[in-house]
């Protein structure tokens, strides 16, 4: 079992700057796969990053190649969402997510995610 609690979120004006947490509980984690997720209202959930166990793959969504970065701390239990130059668009509720799976695959589709957090906003005025 595994329990993500994000943090972070908070109000930004375009062009700003924020920096997401997420903790995990458990003892696996450095064994997993953790992945950013966003949701908008009236939107469906929508893939942001996601990395391997090592750091050493990581996978962008297109529209936030570029102006996001995810990065974990294993000894810690936590990863990490730098998010630049943001975006009106960027606003949403911002999901961490962990696909306890074996490999270094990079999954982008929520399905293949096990756990989730309860989740944290993010809003960026223009």
């Amino acid at each position: 079992q595994v329990q993500l609690v994000e943090s972070g979120g908070g109000l930004v004006q375009a062009g700003g700057s924020l920096r997401l947490s997420c903790a995990a509980s458990g003892r696996t984690f450095s064994s997993y796969i953790m992945g950013w997720f966003r949701q908008a209202p009236g939107k469906e959930r929508e893939f942001v990053a996601a990395l391997n166990w090592s750091g050493g793959r990581r996978y962008y969504a297109d529209s936030v190649k570029g102006r996001f970065t995810i990065s974990r701390d294993n000894a810690k239990n936590t990863v990490y969402l730098q998010m630049n130059s943001l975006k009106p668009e960027d606003s949403a509720v911002y999901y961490c997510a962990c696909a306890a799976k074996a490999g270094s695959y990079v999954y982008t589709a929520t399905t293949d995610y096990d756990y989730w957090g309860q989740g944290t906003q993010v809003t960026v005025s223009s």
